[in-house]
């Protein structure tokens, strides 16, 4: 009857929040495969920036060694593997896979490390701006002012491993090996290897929050509250353990 016990099995995916548009667009890229292993770092903190008890010459030798004055940075790295070969058995429903391979999800996940362009709003506001500053013959050059240099900024980037794990990240490290090609010489098979680091809502601070970055401060939270819940209910273990350890 085709019923199975299997637990289905969740995805992983990185949530992209352009603003290339008028508002927000998510761009869900999921992961073909899950990736079998993933290695998570925190950093410690430690007073003199970096220095220990034992050798600082910074003057902060009186700096409690339990103090944590913010939360620990967490970076952790994964790879994901790329693979058209299923979807080259049916060029007919997949014409992209067909053409490209698998050089449009490696596109989408290089595009994360890219300024993204301003949206479609603030460039007719700029194109405005432009022609009233010309046809005013530049004021502000004339008063001896210059004209900021714009900052690119990467898109707001969610990665959802689960309901457990939904945070905000900034890539740190990307890494493409392509491992076959097509005759077009598109590749059909490539392993990516990424670094992440998590960012928390201090990275977030401005005066005026976006709405993808309010969301993104917001699954961090989120997360945040489930790992301090998780830890509370270690607490059962723990009776249980130190009753095993009494003599009497």
């Amino acid at each position: 009857m085709g019923y199975t016990r299997s637990p289905k099995l969740l995805k992983g995916a990185l949530i992209e929040f352009s603003e290339r548009f008028l508002g927000p667009i998510p761009n869900v890229i999921i992961f073909q495969y899950n990736p079998e292993m993933m290695t998570r770092t925190l950093e410690v903190w430690s007073p003199g920036g970096g220095s220990t008890a034992g050798n600082d010459t910074t003057g902060t030798h009186n700096v409690s060694q339990t103090a944590q004055p913010f939360d620990p940075p967490e970076t952790f790295t994964l790879s994901l593997e790329l693979d058209a070969a299923d979807d080259l058995e049916t060029p007919e429903q997949h014409p992209v896979a067909f053409v490209s391979g698998v050089a449009n999800r490696l596109a989408a996940l290089e595009m994360l490390l890219y300024p993204q362009q301003s949206s479609l709003l603030e460039g007719l506001l700029g194109s405005t701006a432009g022609a009233l500053s010309s046809a005013t013959g530049s004021l502000g050059a004339s008063v001896g002012g210059t004209k900021p240099v714009p900052r690119g900024t990467v898109p707001v980037l969610l990665f959802v491993w689960g309901p457990g794990r939904i945070v905000p990240v900034r890539l740190t490290s990307f890494s493409v090996e392509e491992q076959a090609y097509s005759p077009q010489l598109y590749p059909i098979r490539a392993k990516v290897s990424a670094g992440l680091r998590i960012l928390s809502p201090k990275d977030f601070a401005s005066c005026k929050l976006k709405t993808s970055e309010e969301l993104a401060i917001a699954a961090f939270k989120f997360t945040r509250k489930q790992k301090e819940v998780l830890a509370a209910t270690n607490i059962a273990n723990n009776v249980d353990s130190i009753l095993g350890m009494l003599p009497f």
